[in-house]
């Protein structure tokens, strides 16, 4: 082994923990094919796909094979607005799927569909996947609704992130995001990648900001790039 592979294995990088896919339909584009099939052998990720990229399809192919998978079903949480489409899509495209919002759900293996504010009515335990539909509805860290979804998905095994609004440029987003799959925490990434910037006066008014360590930038580009893609078009 070479030292580079030493580091690299001693790295985040290589944190696989998905499958194979069973079920790769006709219906998805060649770009959606390949997100779908990195995603479901990733285990744990982020898609940030521009509007209009079909979002909907592959996360539903997605969390079918996490059903095909363990036999076992698969939570997909949305905006409250959202659910009622996402249902209409899963019939279209011939994925099972039901809707539950007030706690009662069998232990049927589809793809159960709630939105985020129902989110503490259901024991995790019985998942083996949760989809975060726009996720970045839960980029505060500071917010409730991000505190509940990352529990409620602490040990559940397979996990994806789903989002048209990401900012690229949001550090914030993209360490709530990481905590919530389960790769470094939010404070974790922070220290890590980037080093706290000090005011002027010393007072430290308004929101801190940061900067990356002198060695950091491209090693954080790169963790990135391990668990998320982002798309503008196909």
């Amino acid at each position: 082994m070479g030292y580079s592979d030493f580091i690299y294995g001693k790295s985040r990088h290589n944190e696989r923990d998905g499958f194979a896919p069973a079920w790769m339909p006709d219906f998805l584009f060649d770009f959606q094919r390949y997100m779908v099939e990195w995603a479901v052998n990733q285990g744990r990720a982020a898609m940030f796909e521009d509007c209009g990229l079909g979002k909907t399809a592959q996360q539903l192919v997605w969390a079918h094979n996490v059903v095909l998978k363990t036999n076992r079903p698969v939570m997909l949480a949305t905006p409250i607005a959202v659910g009622a489409q996402t249902l209409r899509e899963s019939e279209k495209f011939g994925v099972p799927a039901k809707r539950t919002r007030d706690g009662a759900m069998t232990d049927e293996a589809c793809v159960w569909v709630t939105n985020y504010e129902q989110l503490h009515k259901y024991d995790p335990s019985r998942f083996a996947g949760f989809v975060g539909d726009e996720s970045s509805a839960i980029k505060d860290f500071k917010s409730e609704r991000k505190s509940v979804v990352t529990e409620f998905t602490r040990n559940i095994p397979y996990r994806l992130l789903c989002t048209a609004t990401a900012a690229p440029n949001d550090f914030w987003e993209l360490g709530t995001s990481s905590e919530v799959l389960g790769r470094l925490g939010f404070r974790d990434m922070i220290t890590t990648f980037f080093k706290q910037e000090t005011s002027k006066d010393g007072r430290g008014w308004g929101r801190t900001k940061y900067r990356f360590r002198g060695h950091a930038e491209h090693p954080f580009w790169s963790w990135v790039c391990s668990w998320a893609r982002s798309i503008q078009k196909p």
